[in-house]
């Protein structure tokens, strides 16, 4: 099987919004306490400023897209912190059926890949604990886990960051 990792186009939208919608399932069953049934949150004008801002790539394969990763940009200075710009990754979502098989590693190297050409000090990203398998994936990868920054709420979720030198 043949991917490619590529920036979104239009069409995009629908197999996106099924896949971030996937996650979204997750999330409700894992913590209830916190997340609701809502299948609208990703909508078409959200969509139109993530790809304006080349914010939003997909995994094509020939069976269509199969994976859709969001990234921010974020600027982090404060009293208590080492001043530093990285690409966060917001969601990284491969379809359930083509899990393992290789698209998590190819969005890593399409990150590696803009952390270079825009020379940003790294990437980070957070993940549910209760996503063992991304947790796992993550680490393989070279992630480690690094205390939160943004003082989340969340106490089930585990910042993670991978260091490469330019």
């Amino acid at each position: 099987m043949t991917e490619i990792i590529r920036e979104a186009r239009p069409e995009d939208y629908e197999p996106i919004e099924k896949l971030l919608n996937q996650v979204q399932e997750l999330h409700e069953q894992w913590r209830p306490d916190i997340y609701k049934f809502n299948r609208s949150f990703f909508n078409q004008s959200i969509f139109e400023e993530e790809m304006q801002n080349n914010a939003i790539y997909v995994a094509q394969t020939e069976a269509g897209v199969k994976g859709v990763m969001e990234i921010t940009y974020r600027h982090i200075e404060s009293p208590v912190h080492v001043t530093r710009d990285v690409v966060f990754v917001d969601s990284m979502v491969v379809d359930r059926e083509y899990r393992g098989k290789g698209i998590g590693h190819l969005f890593f190297d399409k990150l590696k890949e803009i952390k270079e050409a825009k020379k940003l000090d790294g990437i980070e990203l957070q993940v549910n604990a209760r996503n063992t398998m991304a947790y796992e994936m993550y680490k393989k990868y070279g992630f480690y886990e690094i205390s939160s920054y943004n003082d989340s709420p969340m106490d089930t979720s585990i910042y993670m960051k991978l260091n490469l030198k330019i």
